[in-house]
Parts: C-alpha cells; sequence; structure tokens
C-alpha cells in the first residue's frame, strides 16, 4: 500500500470510529454550528441560482444539510460513508456518495459547484483532488481552507529569509507549526491565493475569488452551548474580534481564506454579489496563444 492510500485508509477508519458523528447537524442551535454556518456564508453570493452541487470531505454531511436548506440540489461525498449513511437515514441530506477526491467516480461537468469545506489540508496529495474537482465541477470550485502565514504574511516572510542567513532552522523556533501534523496522520496542508492563482492561470482560466474569515477554536470550551449570553460563547467572540482588527490593521492573514476558482466567466449579478460581500476578485489574463 502506497503512503497516499494508507492515508486515506486511516482516515477513513478515524470516520468510522467517531463517536456522536450527527452532533453537529443535530445540535444547529449550537456555537460549535454558530462557527460553521459563519464560513457557509461565504457562499451566499453563489447560492441564489438553483445549482447542483457536489461536496467533498463532508464527514458527516454538514456541508450539504446547510446547501439543501437554500433549496440547492446536493450530493455529499467523503472517503468514508458510514456518518454520511446515518445523515441520509435521518433526512439531513438526501444523496451522497463515497468518493476518494483523488479519483472522483463522476462524469467530467457533472455539478456546477463543487464545495471542499476543510478538508483539502487532510490529502496527502491536495493538488491530484484539486484537479479532479476542477474536471467534475462545471462552474467553479469553492475551498474553505487555513491560509499558509509562510506565503501570505509578508514579514514573516521577511524574518525567514534573515534567519534562513543563520540556518534554516532558526525560524522553526518562531514558527511553532511550521511542520504541524494531526493525530490522524497527515499533514495540514495550507493554501494561499497565489497557488490558486497559477493554477487558474496554468488551465487558463478566466477568474478567482478570494476572502478571508476568522475562527475560534478550542478544546477546552464547550462549544456544544447555544450562542446565548454566556462567557463561552463571549469569549469566542472577543478572540475573533481581536483577530479580524490585527487582519483590518494588515499585521497578520486571516485564518481561513474561501478560494474559488471558476471555470467559466461568472454572470454580473455573481461578481456584483461577490464584491458586495467583501470578496477580492480577481480577472485573469487569458492566454494569448492557447
Amino acid at each position: 500500500m502506497t503512503y497516499e492510500q494508507d492515508s486515506y485508509a486511516s482516515h477513513a477508519k478515524h470516520i468510522d470510529g467517531i463517536e456522536n458523528s450527527m452532533e453537529r447537524l443535530e445540535k444547529q442551535q449550537s456555537i460549535d454550528y454558530w462557527r460553521h454556518e459563519r464560513m457557509y456564508n461565504l457562499l451566499l453570493p453563489l447560492v441564489k441560482e438553483k445549482h447542483r452541487w457536489l461536496t467533498v470531505g463532508d464527514v458527516m454531511g454538514t456541508d450539504a444539510n446547510w446547501l439543501m436548506k437554500k433549496g440547492l440540489d446536493v450530493t455529499a461525498s467523503d472517503i468514508s460513508d458510514t456518518a454520511l449513511r446515518k445523515a441520509k437515514e435521518s433526512n439531513y441530506i438526501t444523496a451522497y456518495s463515497r468518493e476518494n477526491a483523488e479519483k472522483i467516480g463522476f462524469e467530467d461537468n457533472s455539478f456546477d459547484y463543487i464545495l471542499c469545506k476543510e478538508a483539502y489540508h487532510h490529502f496527502p496529495r491536495p493538488y491530484v483532488a484539486l484537479y479532479e474537482m476542477i474536471r467534475v465541477s462545471r462552474k467553479a470550485i469553492v475551498l474553505i481552507e487555513p491560509v499558509d502565514i509562510g506565503i501570505e504574511m509578508p514579514l514573516f516572510i521577511c524574518l525567514k529569509k534573515v534567519l534562513d542567513r543563520i540556518s534554516p532552522t532558526c525560524i522553526d523556533k518562531v514558527w511553532k507549526n511550521r511542520y504541524s501534523f494531526e493525530t490522524v496522520g497527515n499533514y495540514v496542508y495550507k493554501t494561499s491565493e497565489r497557488e490558486f492563482e497559477k493554477l487558474a492561470m496554468g488551465l487558463n482560466l478566466p477568474c478567482i475569488a478570494f476572502k478571508g474569515i476568522n475562527d475560534y477554536y478550542s478544546p477546552s470550551l464547550n462549544l456544544s452551548l447555544p450562542p446565548t449570553k454566556n462567557k463561552v460563547f463571549a469569549r469566542v467572540k472577543r478572540k475573533i474580534r481581536r483577530r479580524n482588527f490585527l487582519c483590518w490593521l494588515g499585521l497578520i492573514p486571516y485564518q481561513l481564506q474561501a478560494s474559488i476558482v471558476f471555470k467559466e466567466t461568472p454572470s454580473a449579478e455573481i461578481l456584483q454579489g461577490l464584491k458586495k460581500e467583501g470578496y477580492k476578485v480577481i480577472q485573469l489574463k487569458r492566454n494569448p496563444y492557447a
């Protein structure tokens, strides 16, 4: 078995062993769901039209459930279908498919949009999965993933270059999670605007869009509580506000970023909606020799 096969098998086993896998779907009036709904709201400019969606790495179908509530035709997918089967039986989703992100079992252009939320960074070969998502989508793919500060934070890059003159490992004393691994076994593959820009240019695609968002999570907090006036919710909001202010000053990048790679030029309505919601929209130069 290759490393990537072992990695996907490990993830599938991990998902199969999750207790209370329906908790986020069952407790949609919780701080935890509030956190995730803030990320789902990044999709609002794209869900006004009734298109077909596929969610990738959607462990328990939470992503698909949110899209379904917007009246959309959605298929949820993941490397394991254990939790997805339960979600369908409980009517949280209507359709699911067990899929390896590196080899999605659908024809080209089968779905209008593909959403991959906080799953891309788990993949052992994320670019393989990325090209598969582009292949299966017709209009665009959307990724909501952690941001790579080693690319997106100019002051940090400058510090690294200075310390590299002494030793390539000096930065490790400052950049504690430079080599970040999760207990399930994967390296945390973070993203940047530049890598999606290069990917889109290489495929001669017309447009990309980005919007950052901050979040706060701590395993010590009881996030199953309702988002009302309690100390836990107040702490979560306070941490988010503090980081938002630092991002507004330009001192640090956002923790997470919605990256949209369009396969076809979006409509004027979608472009207007993206800009209204604070997205940075980049109309790419087309290859004059293609």
